[in-house]
């Protein structure tokens, strides 16, 4: 295995609020020393979950006490379940029994839930606090700890309250990938793949000839791969913070994915990033469908996400699915529909992607339709 380089930085530029995204090895060890500057006086509070919480909280508060950085912690349950009201709730509470001021600093600790839990939960306390993202999972490292989305569910369907609220700092520690489940890791893959399939050619061609050796452990590799991912979507933030267009690219996939995850009762049945990839794998088969795209690139992003074996078909999904019918009107809920239209994010090709709101309702369900068969 290689030795990873040395820290990297990528700037998302938004005014007064931009931030860097720091990525690289030894990050959480460093976390003192990165924060130090941000802060007004010496006491921050840290926010996450069990399963982070067990391996890395320990390393969190000696590199913070290092600096002199007084910490106090609140650990959440695991999993997808947490990101709602009652568990929202419990935190902002938290957060004002530690007297957290607007000018103290609040860190996210963990995954997607926690990222954008306690992002949501800074946003809102005393009108908006400061927040630092330390992403744990490679699926925040390259997205959700990046651009300001925050949010918690609603049984109505997911992230359907949140707020825009970026982030002070991200710190993307490459070293804290080695302690997820080769399961977890595949699931931020899909997020990663999604990058070269929205608008880079190029870096699917790199993960095409890469992915193995990147979900095997390469560091160098990793590092690049999050670096990447983070460099597209800063860029994409920076045009577009509020999703008023071209920010809509990043839910590419998304739309097929949402009602794949409230199929399955936002479960451990299906994980994100892997309702991600097969949302991707639709979304070409739709744009194909459309005359779009190529009739090879279905096959070929397929392939590439069979060969780094993850799902990619509705076949993969255990348990039951409710049939084609319900799952479009489960899209029909989706909050990226607009003026009752769905919009989808349709490809031309490899690398290039566009929104559209205008997709024939019997085509998606032709496409979905055929997916159910092969179950």
């Amino acid at each position: 295995m290689s030795t990873a380089p040395v820290t990297d930085s990528v700037h998302v530029s938004l005014g007064a609020r931009s931030y860097d995204v720091r990525i690289g090895s030894g990050l959480t060890a460093r976390a003192g020393l990165e924060i130090a500057p941000l802060l007004r006086r010496k006491r921050v509070a840290v926010v996450t979950d069990e399963n982070v919480g067990a391996l890395h909280l320990e390393a969190l508060t000696a590199a913070l006490a290092a600096e002199g950085i007084a910490m106090t912690a609140l650990t959440l349950p695991a999993g997808e379940a947490t990101k709602g009201w009652p568990e929202f709730t419990r935190t902002v509470e938290w957060l004002l029994e530690q007297k957290i001021e607007r000018k103290d600093i609040v860190i996210a600790f963990g995954g997607g839930v926690i990222g954008d839990l306690v992002g949501f939960a800074a946003a809102v306390l005393r009108r908006g606090v400061r927040f630092v993202q330390i992403p744990t999972s490679l699926l925040a490292q390259v997205d959700s700890s990046v651009g300001g989305k925050t949010g918690i569910n609603a049984a109505q369907g997911k992230n359907l309250i949140g707020a825009f609220h970026q982030p002070s700092l991200v710190l993307a520690d490459i070293d804290l990938l080695d302690t997820l489940t080769p399961r977890d890791f595949l699931s931020g893959y899909g997020e990663v793949v999604k990058y070269g399939l929205l608008g880079d050619a190029g870096f699917f061609d790199w993960l095409d000839g890469h992915g193995p050796a990147l979900a095997g452990g390469d560091r160098v590799f990793r590092q690049y791969a999050v670096r990447r991912a983070v460099e597209m979507k800063a860029d994409i933030v920076a045009r577009d913070e509020t999703e008023e267009g071209d920010r809509a690219l990043l839910n590419l996939g998304h739309t097929f994915c949402h009602a794949l995850e409230k199929a399955t009762d936002y479960s451990d049945r299906l994980l994100h990033g892997e309702g991600v990839a097969i949302g991707c794998a639709l979304a070409f088969e739709l744009s194909q469908r459309l005359g779009l795209c190529p009739q090879e690139d279905p096959s070929r992003v397929r392939a590439h996400l069979r060969d780094m074996g993850m799902k990619v078909d509705l076949a993969d999904i255990p348990g039951d699915l409710p049939g084609a019918e319900a799952l479009l009107g489960l899209m029909a809920q989706d909050k990226k529909v607009v003026d009752g239209q769905l919009r989808f994010i349709l490809s031309r090709g490899i690398g290039t992607s566009f929104v559209a709101s205008d997709v024939p309702g019997d085509v998606v369900l032709g496409v979905l339709q055929d997916a159910l068969k092969q179950r």
